[in-house]
C-alpha cells in the first residue's frame, strides 16, 4: 500500500460519523480530515491538497454529486471515493460517471470502514501506478526532447564539417591548372554539398529522424541553379515536389542521384549555345512509394551514351538507386531525357 498518498478528506454532514470516521480510519494509516458539508470540502480541497476524498451523497444544500462535480473542477482535484446510505445503482453509476473512482454502501458498525478502507487502498494504489506512469512519461519525454538536441547538435557538426571540406575541395580546384580536373572538383564539391543538405535540414526542424523532401530538394535544386543556371544561353532548373518525408539514409541516397541527374541534364542536353531547361519532379506513387523524375528537352541518348566524364556520376546513380531497392529508367522517345526511379518511402 502506498503509505505516500495518504491525506484524505471526509466529507459527511454526520457529526458522530466524522468522529469514527477519523478514528478508524487514522488507525488503518491515513491521516484524515474531515468537512461537514460539501461547500466546507470544496473549500478545503482548493485551500488544501489532498490524495484522496470520500464524499457522502446525501447532505444538506450541497449534495454529494454538486459537491463531487466542484471537487473535479478543481486544478489538482482528489480521487473520489463516493459514499451513499443506499444500495441504489443510480446514484453509484452517476457518481462514477461524474468522476469518481469508487463507491461504497454506508452501513452502521465497523464494516463501513473496513469496506471504505479496502476502497481508498485501491484507489490510491491506483492513483500510485498513474503517479509512477506520469512520472516515467516526463522522464521519457525529456531523455527524448536531450537526445533530439543532440542529434541536431550532431547534424549541425556535420553540416559544418561537410562545408568545411566541400571550401578545402574548392581551394584545391583553384590551384589547379588543367580544367578536366577542376570540373571533376566541382562535381565532387557539389556531391558533398547534396549530402550535407540533408544534416541542415535535420538541424532546422524538429523531427531529427526524417527529412521532407519538399524542402530539402528546394534547397538542393537552388544551390544546382546557382551553378548550372545562366542568362546566356538562358538555362532554367525547376522544381515540383510533394511534401514526402524519407528517413535520412533514403534522403541522402535520393538528393545524391537528383545532384548527378541534374548536372548531367545540364552538362550534355543542350548545345554550347542552346537554350534549355531542367525540371525535376517528385510526387507520391500510391501510398507507400515515390516517383522521382528528372527531365530535359535536349538531345536525348542518341545513337551514343550522354556522358563524357570518368563514369562516376553513372556508377554513383547505380549505387544510390540500389540502396533505394530500385533502378533509375531512361525514356527519350518523346525527344529530351527523362530519368526516373520509384522507390518506397520507408
Amino acid at each position: 500500500m502506498p503509505q505516500s498518498i495518504r491525506r484524505l478528506l471526509f466529507i459527511d454532514d454526520d457529526d458522530g460519523l466524522r468522529r469514527l470516521a477519523t478514528r478508524a480510519l487514522t488507525r488503518r494509516g491515513f491521516e484524515v480530515e474531515c468537512a461537514a458539508s460539501g461547500a466546507e470540502g470544496v473549500a478545503m480541497a482548493a485551500a488544501k491538497q489532498y490524495d484522496l476524498a470520500t464524499v457522502d451523497h446525501y447532505m444538506p444544500g450541497m449534495d454529494g454529486l454538486a459537491t463531487l462535480e466542484q471537487l473535479r473542477a478543481l486544478p489538482a482535484p482528489p480521487a473520489i471515493v463516493y459514499v451513499t446510505g443506499t444500495d441504489e445503482g443510480r446514484i453509484a453509476v452517476a457518481a462514477l460517471r461524474a468522476g469518481a473512482v469508487d463507491y461504497v454502501v454506508k452501513s452502521v458498525g465497523d464494516d463501513f470502514f473496513d469496506l471504505l478502507s479496502a476502497a481508498l487502498d485501491h484507489v490510491r494504489e491506483r492513483a500510485a501506478l498513474e503517479r509512477d506512469k506520469a512520472l516515467a512519461e516526463d522522464q521519457l519525454r525529456a531523455s527524448n526532447a536531450r537526445l533530439e538536441a543532440l542529434l541536431r547538435e550532431v547534424n549541425h557538426r556535420v553540416a559544418n564539417s561537410l562545408q568545411l571540406v566541400t571550401a578545402m575541395v574548392r581551394l584545391q580546384a583553384k590551384s589547379l591548372a588543367d580544367a578536366g580536373a577542376r570540373q571533376a572538383l566541382a562535381d565532387t564539391e557539389r556531391r558533398i554539398d547534396a549530402i550535407a543538405q540533408v544534416h541542415r535540414s535535420l538541424y532546422a526542424t524538429d523531427d531529427a529522424e526524417g527529412v521532407d523532401m519538399k524542402d530539402y530538394l528546394q534547397a538542393l535544386v537552388d544551390e544546382l541553379g546557382g551553378a548550372w543556371a545562366s542568362e546566356k544561353p538562358k538555362r532554367v532548373l525547376k522544381l515540383e515536389a510533394e511534401p514526402i518525408r524519407l528517413p535520412v539514409d533514403r534522403a541522402v541516397s535520393l538528393g545524391v542521384i537528383v545532384n548527378e541527374l541534374v548536372s548531367n541534364a545540364f552538362k550534355y542536353a543542350y548545345g554550347p549555345t542552346s537554350p534549355g531547361e531542367v525540371r525535376v519532379l517528385l510526387t507520391r506513387d500510391g501510398g507507400d512509394s515515390f516517383l522521382l523524375a528528372v527531365e530535359d528537352d535536349g538531345v536525348g541518348l542518341g545513337p551514343t551514351p550522354r556522358t563524357q566524364g570518368s563514369g562516376l556520376g553513372s556508377r554513383l546513380i547505380g549505387a544510390m538507386a540500389k540502396s533505394l531497392r530500385g533502378a533509375v529508367e531512361y525514356d527519350s522517345k518523346q525527344g529530351g531525357l527523362r530519368a526516373t526511379l520509384r522507390a518506397a518511402i520507408a
